[in-house]
């Protein structure tokens, strides 16, 4: 049900024209958006900041690591399903050197020796790809901004994800729990352009709706700006 009225809506949404952004949830997009900046305040923020840095920071890299190689094969299918075998090809053969040589995922020599780096994509991108509109903007509790596609792109990708096959119920979910570790050193990397936005800006809400949006315009290619200016 979720999947079909996320679906639903962005198709009657269609594309927006250029630098508008569709926001009809708004007050509950800025309630869920206060929530979410309490958790920052009180939580990530401060487990972020020691995160970040010396060992303890190459072991929260290591468990990213170990996360995003996980993500590898459910990334390789959909870049099958947007009709780019190259990127595939090249996920999967990152996914395997990873995997053997880089101990699990915990060290990335596919990136450092093979120069294979990850290349990043999602189920929202496909269903992009085939045509189906962003939808409305949408901020989901914990995970932050996204959309009514991108939503719905996330409940795809769980099912799609070819590790819930390969690994029983206990490593699967510690597969997650890495990749959600990973966070907390991100969160600690870019800390200075976060809190900018969340606790310098006039108004935090619209900002990070608005470097969100545009943003994910870019990697889909729908923006025409050569460099993304909202890549941190």
């Amino acid at each position: 049900m979720l999947l079909a009225a996320g679906l639903g809506l962005a198709a009657c949404a269609g594309p927006q024209p250029s630098g508008q952004i569709a926001d009809p949830l708004e007050p509950l997009n800025r309630r869920v958006h206060a929530f979410n900046k309490g958790v920052d305040t009180h939580l990530v923020k401060r487990a972020s900041s020691g995160a970040s840095g010396g060992e303890a920071g190459q072991a929260v890299q290591a468990v990213g690591n170990f996360g995003s190689n996980l993500a590898l094969p459910g990334k390789a299918v959909n870049h099958l399903l947007q009709g780019k075998p190259a990127p595939a090809v090249r996920t999967t053969f990152r996914f395997l050197v990873n995997s053997t040589l880089g101990l699990a995922g915990f060290l990335d020599p596919a990136g450092q020796d093979f120069a294979l780096p990850e290349e990043d994509t999602d189920f929202g991108q496909t269903l992009a790809v085939w045509g189906v509109g962003e939808g409305a903007y949408l901020e989901l509790p914990l995970i932050g901004p996204s959309s009514t596609r991108d939503a719905a792109g996330r409940v795809v990708d769980i099912v799609i994800d070819p590790m819930r096959g390969w690994l029983n119920r206990d490593q699967y979910l510690i597969g997650m729990g890495a990749r959600v570790a990973s966070k907390a050193g991100e969160r600690g990397r870019f800390s200075d352009s976060v809190d900018s936005v969340l606790y310098e800006s006039a108004d935090s809400y619209a900002q990070t709706r608005l470097i969100w949006s545009q943003h994910r315009r870019h990697e889909l290619g729908q923006e025409g700006e050569a460099i993304d200016p909202y890549a941190e």
